[in-house]
């Protein structure tokens, strides 16, 4: 089923490239990131345009929860302890950049998408010390994080770390605005891209600067974001009739639950899992079992889900494609974070393309140096690459396709709740019929 803000938002259709055309920069991925670094290119003086293989916002950005915060789970003691108190505090301060940034644009541009500001909270049933803990951190480096023992939810809390003037918004009501500002070529797949040329299915585009933005990278080499990168899906489901709550929750237990008004519905999230890994299937049911549960006599009036990429050390690859490639950038790796990093990317990327002084860009380069926790991750990712390499080599189940994914030929496996096969190693998904959902996979899966 399709989200809410799918059902309340049509974003006027774009023609296809109709041809080769020269151009300073193209942009590949017409999502948030893709359309946002477009419009500050464009700002900046670089002509820019922008090739979309289906329409605008019609992969990731359509299904996010649309938070935009600088609160990223239990994040800040970590980076603190990995990257020090200066880049952890150059993460925190590109991110409130970020919403501010948002904020301007709205009013600057007029734009009306139920742009809220609200406090962003974590919590937990049962951890009140790693909360505590957490807000010490993040509080060293100048964030004004709060712990307090009450919340708005429905159930009692072991404390809550809480943020205030985060945001929330209507995704697509502002992506449908401000890509109005851009040009963009819808119905347009980038076949191939060779230097300075993005080859498409309706002609080539020529430009110095390349940017990637089209959630999960699809080319393997440079940059081998397929060994640096997992997916993950997420579960959602939009609710009428439940009680009203101002600010935006996560949990941080196990099945920690997401909580977030929008309007008068509520949108309740979980059920998180490693792409390819959900054989059971079930999530939608146990977030209706949570909803009557807390909220008797609520109605599910949508469900959905989404799909996030995530890296090895928890922060997004933002910035050159690979030393190889200095015209080549590239924004992916957002985590569950994805409108607040569209919008750190697109600073950053247009930083970098205009040749301008970005501080924050160090932290965010996809050529960091991996800490210890990301070489730990790096051996987790590859053993599932491996377990799904060699399933390859094994009889399959008769059916309509060939179960093994064309990105590199991992198994695929079945997901019973989106009736999807989807792979386990970089997250491909197709339908029942082996046509091509989401990358980074370019093609449909071989027919039996």
């Amino acid at each position: 089923m399709e989200s809410i803000w799918v059902t309340e938002t049509s974003i006027r259709r774009r023609a296809p490239l109709s041809g080769d055309l020269q151009t300073e920069a193209v942009v590949i991925g017409a999502g948030m990131a893709g359309v946002l670094t477009a419009y500050y290119l464009q700002q900046a003086g670089i002509k820019t345009v922008v090739v979309e293989a289906d329409r605008i916002g019609s992969g990731q950005t359509k299904n996010t929860t649309a938070k935009i915060t600088f609160q990223h789970g239990l994040l800040y003691d970590r980076l603190i302890h990995t990257l020090g108190s200066r880049g952890a505090f150059a993460y925190y301060a590109a991110n409130e950049d970020a919403i501010e940034a948002y904020e301007h644009l709205i009013r600057e541009e007029g734009i009306d998408c139920d742009f809220v500001r609200c406090p962003a909270c974590l919590y937990s049933q049962k951890e009140e010390a790693v909360l505590k803990w957490e807000v010490q951190a993040a509080s060293s480096i100048g964030m004004a994080a709060v712990f307090e023992k009450e919340s708005e939810l429905p159930f009692p809390v072991a404390g809550v770390m809480k943020v205030d003037k985060q945001a929330r918004f209507d995704p697509l009501k502002f992506l449908s605005a401000i890509s109005e500002k851009v040009t963009v070529y819808e119905r347009t797949k980038v076949l191939k891209v060779e230097e300075d040329q993005v080859l498409t299915d309706h002609g080539c585009v020529t430009a110095r600067h390349v940017v990637f933005a089209c959630h999960y990278p699809f080319i393997n080499m440079p940059g081998y974001y397929f060994a640096r990168m997992h997916q993950e899906r997420s579960y959602v489901v939009a609710l009428e009739g439940a009680e009203r709550i101002e600010g935006m929750y996560l949990g941080i237990d196990r099945d920690g639950l997401s909580f977030r008004r929008q309007g008068e519905t509520l949108l309740l999230g979980g059920g998180s899992h490693r792409t390819g890994r959900n054989e059971k299937g079930g999530q939608y049911a146990w977030l209706r079992d949570k909803a009557e549960t807390f909220y008797p006599g609520s109605q599910v009036i949508r469900q959905w889900s989404a799909q996030d990429c995530m890296t090895l050390d928890g922060i997004p690859y933002i910035g050159r494609f690979s030393a190889r490639k200095p015209d080549w950038y590239v924004a992916t790796g957002f985590g569950k974070w994805g409108m607040t990093s569209s919008m750190v990317a697109a600073q950053i990327l247009t930083a970098l393309i205009t040749e301008q002084r970005c501080p924050v860009a160090g932290v965010f380069s996809p050529q960091r140096r991996l800490t210890g926790e990301a070489v730990k991750e790096l051996g987790i990712q590859s053993v599932y690459a491996v377990k799904g390499l060699m399933k390859h080599f094994l009889p399959a189940k008769q059916g309509r396709i060939v179960p093994n994914c064309p990105h590199m030929g991992c198994r695929l496996q079945w997901n019973p709740e989106e009736e999807t096969y989807d792979c386990p190693c970089h997250g491909s998904r197709f339908d029942e019929n082996g046509h091509l959902l989401d990358g980074p996979a370019q093609n449909n899966c071989r027919r039996r």
